[in-house]
């Protein structure tokens, strides 16, 4: 079951949170593979998607929004576009658009989106509830480092975000494969203001400053040295206690099942159904004439909906004359 861990290093401006995405992360790619036109996508994607689902879920998580955060990643690649949508209730689903070819060699996060330097980082915040006039917030980065040079990292990416729109450091290991989705996110808090600190009123006016807080520097060494594998394959509590076994940590409950991190998908079988009803009984049958069956496909998540003879016909008669038919999502 996917889960999010937050915690706290007691008596310093630091906080943590680890996220693992299992179900979550492995029904985004078998819908995707179930999908008869598009296929899986290649692992490159696959790792880059993963990784951008887990920063997705940290960054939500982090700011306690009340409406959708959508992460992008965009440029002049063979993946035109990667999107990560992660709700207030971290409901999450994810998408990439794959409009150029793309080979096995293609691995780093320049081959695959920033071939001549032009990609780009986009989070957008969308309030669940706009008030008149209001517009989504969204905040825009380069893919490039502050000296010109591409950046191979995703991590690398949101924490240069992080620190031009937040102002604070912050620390990302991010890792994905086919049965896992994770990451580690470190993050100094303001000194200012946080008197339940013990060690605030001791930390020197520049212990508030970029770069400059010894006990964040510190801990983002440890975390820092988290491998891929490691986060990957080992369970939070080992992570924790092999990074931090020298710091006090104050942990809280753990966020599973229905106040954790799951998939969820706009689309549904009887959003399509609507949508072939606007279509017109005739423009259906012609298509089931022609092809024998319809199917329609979610843009975002690639679940296919597939209607036969029977479905389409049933669309178009009255409930109470309706025959039993197949009910089947394929």
């Amino acid at each position: 079951m996917s889960e999010l861990h937050k915690f706290l290093f007691d008596g310093l401006p630091v906080r943590g949170m680890i996220v693992r995405l299992t179900d979550a992360w492995t029904e985004i790619l078998r819908r995707r593979a179930a999908n008869s036109e598009t296929g899986n996508y290649m692992p490159a994607v696959r790792e880059l998607l993963g990784e951008m689902a887990a920063a997705g879920v940290l960054m939500q998580s982090n700011i306690k929004f009340n409406g959708a955060l959508v992460f992008q990643i965009q440029g002049d690649g063979p993946v035109k576009l990667s999107v990560v949508e992660v709700q207030s209730d971290l409901s999450l689903r994810a998408t990439a658009t794959i409009p150029g070819d793309l080979t096995e060699d293609m691995t780093s996060l320049s081959s695959l989106v920033n071939v001549n330097g032009n990609g780009r980082c986009a989070i957008t915040l969308d309030p669940q509830k706009r008030m008149p006039g209001q517009r989504p917030y969204q905040g825009i980065v380069p893919l490039n480092g502050e000296n010109g040079q591409k950046l191979e990292k995703l991590s690398d990416v949101l924490q240069q975000y992080m620190r031009n729109s937040e102002q604070l450091d912050t620390t990302l290991v991010l890792a994905a494969n086919d049965e896992v989705a994770a990451g580690l996110l470190i993050q100094r808090m303001p000194v200012k203001g946080e008197a339940n600190l013990d060690a605030a009123k001791n930390l020197e006016s520049d212990g508030d400053q970029m770069d400059a807080n010894e006990d964040y520097n510190r801990i983002s060494t440890l975390a820092a040295s988290l491998t891929r594998d490691e986060l990957l394959t080992l369970d939070v509590d080992t992570i924790l206690r092999r990074l931090f076994w020298e710091e006090k940590l104050l942990r809280f409950v753990p966020q599973q099942g229905v106040d954790g991190p799951r998939f969820a998908c706009s689309c549904s079988r009887d959003r399509v159904s609507a949508m072939l009803k606007g279509l017109g009984e005739e423009e259906v049958q012609d298509i089931v004439d022609e092809r024998g069956s319809v199917e329609v496909g979610c843009e975002f998540c690639g679940q296919q909906y597939r209607y036969d003879a029977v479905d389409a016909k049933q669309l178009f008669t009255e409930p109470e004359k309706q025959p039993p038919g197949s009910r089947n999502i394929q």
